[in-house]
């Protein structure tokens, strides 16, 4: 049997030999097998490294937990499937019981690209015969995703969708037959947790092929299943200024965040334009990339949470879709009712509350950064009230309205009109950066003294009161404990008169 090269990098080739000296000390017989298998074949980067072994997992996982100073968690009981995280490394391995000999075990697996598998001690080699029951490496030749069979769609209903995200991460195609059989297996999919569902569209979110993979879902009638909301927006018209309908220029807006993000100038010369644009600009923000590769959760970066804001953002046009006297065509309230709409899917989704928050944010304010600058730069005042209302999600909005200009013109696009998008969003950037007492002026005043200065009991008027002030503050009309005292005092009075203090 010929041998392939396994293009591992140091770290994780450490690791192999680490757990290679722990099982063989053991007699314990191990495999490499599944993802981490194929992504070496690849030459892609792994965290993570499958091993199934001839003996307990349980058991093992604890030692060698032990042994490697890391983490036992269980992972299914019925596979006995254990994982070991190793923070300090950022690394994890996932053990799993041997179903019988290796090559029954590998057919029992879903995809033929994961049906692989090696000895760990020629995985530590790099030099590995591949044992290979189903023709995965012709697969990973091919860069096609192939099932090895029906039944591993009726055994999870969550592999359809699967097999879609290991096509759009892995940038292959779904082989035709395996296409056929996802889509006559797509309605299954709400057999499977949610949890298990929102893992897989986040894993396509945060790939630079979203939109194509959401084209994809699509195609295999997967994404009516996990977002029928989003399937509803299909053939929702929009004014002529809009080069698609609701549904299309939802995902376009996705894919323009697939762009514009890129850490590469993009081969499309149109493209590069815009991104050049972008990137040309803002180029003082050296952590610009940075800050969109966080991760929120584990493997849940803001990239990824911004392009479901980019999904969701115009959720609620078929709803709000209204005509004035003239006939013009309108979608009033969409921002909003589209932010508790979005609350509602992310929520079935079981998303975070802070992942719930953040959408619900961008979807809400998503015309917010254009609104404040219609009539040129952004008062103190409105970038001010722009960070208060938006918070974390500010500057992901700020990113989602140059989106969604691109995916309201389509290939019209208008290079002034989008420099000066992009300059107007350079500026609220800069302020953001270069001037916090702009968007978070320092406290001149407390509640407390408040109440004494102005002799006034607790209450909602004591906090009307603050933000008052601090937004006189951020807007540059005053800057002293005095000028916030006689504010606060005139609008007292003014409340007594009959007017409001807010």
């Amino acid at each position: 049997m010929a041998k392939a090269t396994l293009n591992v990098g140091p770290a994780m080739r450490d690791l192999l030999a680490e757990l290679n000296r722990f099982f063989r000390g053991r007699g314990a017989e191990a495999y490499v097998a599944g993802g981490f298998l194929r992504d070496a074949l690849l030459g892609r980067d792994s965290r993570d490294v499958d091993i199934s072994i001839a003996g307990d997992p349980l058991a093992l996982g604890r030692e060698l937990a032990g042994a490697l100073g890391g983490h036992y968690f269980p992972l299914a009981e019925e596979r006995q499937a254990v994982r070991v995280l190793l923070p300090e490394r950022s690394l994890y391995v996932d053990l799993l019981a041997l179903r019988g000999a290796i090559e029954s075990d590998l057919l029992e697996r879903d995809f033929t690209i994961d049906a692989m598998a090696t000895t760990l001690e020629e995985a530590v080699s790099g030099a590995a015969a591949v044992i290979d029951p189903t023709d995965g490496r012709k697969d990973l030749r091919k860069r096609q995703v192939r099932v090895i069979g029906e039944e591993a769609f009726r055994a999870d209903p969550l592999r359809p969708l699967r097999g879609a995200r290991l096509a759009v991460e892995l940038d292959f195609t779904v082989e035709p037959a395996t296409a056929d059989l996802i889509r006559g297996h797509a309605a299954g999919l709400f057999g499977a947790a949610v949890e298990r569902q929102r893992d897989e569209l986040m894993r396509i979110l945060g790939t630079v092929r979203a939109g194509q993979g959401l084209r994809l879902l699509d195609d295999l009638g997967l994404l009516e299943r996990l977002m029928p909301e989003i399937a509803e927006t299909r053939g929702v018209e929009q004014p002529k200024e809009h080069h698609w309908d609701v549904f299309d220029h939802s995902l376009e807006v996705v894919r323009n965040l697939d762009i514009l993000l890129g850490e590469e100038e993009p081969p499309d010369k149109r493209w590069r334009e815009l991104w050049r644009g972008l990137w040309e600009q803002i180029a003082w923000w050296e952590d610009a990339r940075a800050y969109f590769r966080e991760e929120l959760l584990a493997e849940r970066p803001r990239s990824a949470v911004l392009k479901l804001g980019g999904l969701l953002h115009d959720v609620a046009k078929p709803e709000t879709k209204t005509f004035d006297d003239t006939g013009r065509m309108r979608f009033f309230g969409h921002p909003a009712e589209g932010a508790d709409k979005a609350g509602r899917v992310l929520r079935r989704l079981r998303f975070s509350a802070r992942e719930v928050a953040l959408v619900q944010t961008m979807v809400k304010a998503h015309l917010r950064p254009v609104q404040i600058g219609q009539e040129g730069a952004p008062t103190r005042r409105a970038l001010y009230r722009y960070f208060r209302d938006c918070g974390d999600a500010a500057i992901g909005t700020l990113f989602l309205s140059l989106a969604d200009h691109l995916g309201t013109v389509g290939p019209r696009v208008n290079l002034s009109d989008w420099r000066d998008h992009v300059t107007l969003v350079n500026y609220i950037l800069a302020k953001r950066f270069q001037e916090e007492e702009t968007i978070s002026p320092p406290k001149l005043l407390s509640g407390d003294e408040l109440m004494v200065e102005l002799s006034i009991s607790p209450g909602p008027i004591i906090g009307r009161l603050l933000e008052k002030i601090r937004e006189a503050q951020g807007g540059g009309e005053i800057s002293t404990r005095e000028e916030a005292l006689a504010l606060a005092r005139s609008s007292l009075a003014g409340k007594r008169s009959g007017g409001h203090a807010d």
